[in-house]
């Protein structure tokens, strides 16, 4: 927040008015993005989730391994490259990776029933939403806490990856507490770092430079919202069977 009163205290008037106005409809195209982003990955998890048939050659052999693992090489591979690709390839590439993970979480829809899904994707917006105007409003500065919680995603993937051999319930229930713990510090965290972001470059006035800012923003909240969601549906999901 120090950002946003020192901006504020250089601006007066009309300026002020135009930074806030500009910080207003930053963050609704970061909402905008991520809730896009969002809608295909449904759209995407639905569709082969209930086609049984193409869940089965999709998550058997090999080809859940790409399947599983092709979302972490892409948003890497997108976060070392966004600075030299162009706004549309951005915002597509965010598409096709949005596309992708719909296509990883697929198997949801037969594991668990169709009215717990939807009420753990309800559960996860409100939460989602109550965590993200608190890292919006906060006078609390949250940059401290940004390496302590990117460890702990870091340290969560290897606990996951780990246990797909180990195949512990204890690991699991620690991993999905922890998981739900970091990603929600991970939403008021992200929020407000987008919003700082916007207004330490607001004076620059580089549209092209805003515009992949605000996908970039809008990548890390559709993170933040679909792992709290996953991690959220191992305790709240009900099981078919």
């Amino acid at each position: 927040m120090a950002q946003y009163d020192q901006v504020r205290s250089v601006g007066a008037g009309a300026r002020t008015a135009q930074i806030d106005e500009g910080l207003r409809a930053h963050m609704n195209k970061v909402y905008a993005l991520m809730s896009s982003g969002m809608g295909v990955t449904a759209a995407v998890a639905y569709f082969v989730g209930s086609n049984e048939a193409l869940l089965a050659a999709i998550f058997s052999g090999p080809m859940r391994w790409v399947v599983m693992f092709a979302p972490l090489a892409v948003v890497f591979g997108f976060g070392a490259m966004i600075h030299r690709m162009s706004q549309t390839t951005a915002q597509a590439v965010f598409y096709g990776f949005a596309g992708l993970m719909g296509l990883s979480i697929s198997y949801i829809f037969a594991v668990y029933t169709g009215i717990s899904i939807v009420s753990t994707f309800l559960t996860t917006t409100i939460a989602f939403a109550g965590l993200s105007l608190y890292g919006y409003t906060t006078k609390k500065d949250l940059s401290g806490f940004g390496t302590f919680l990117v460890m702990g995603v870091i340290g969560l993937l290897v606990a996951s990856v780990i246990n797909l051999f180990l195949q512990s319930d204890a690991i699991a229930f620690a991993v999905s507490v922890l998981g739900v713990l970091i990603f929600a510090g991970l939403t008021a965290y992200d929020t407000q770092n987008i919003k700082n972001t916007y207004l330490q470059m607001a004076s620059a006035n580089d549209q092209e430079w805003m515009g992949k800012a605000a996908i970039m923003g809008a990548l890390n909240l559709y993170l933040d919202f679909l792992n709290m969601f996953m991690f959220l549906l191992q305790f709240l999901g009900q099981n078919r069977n």
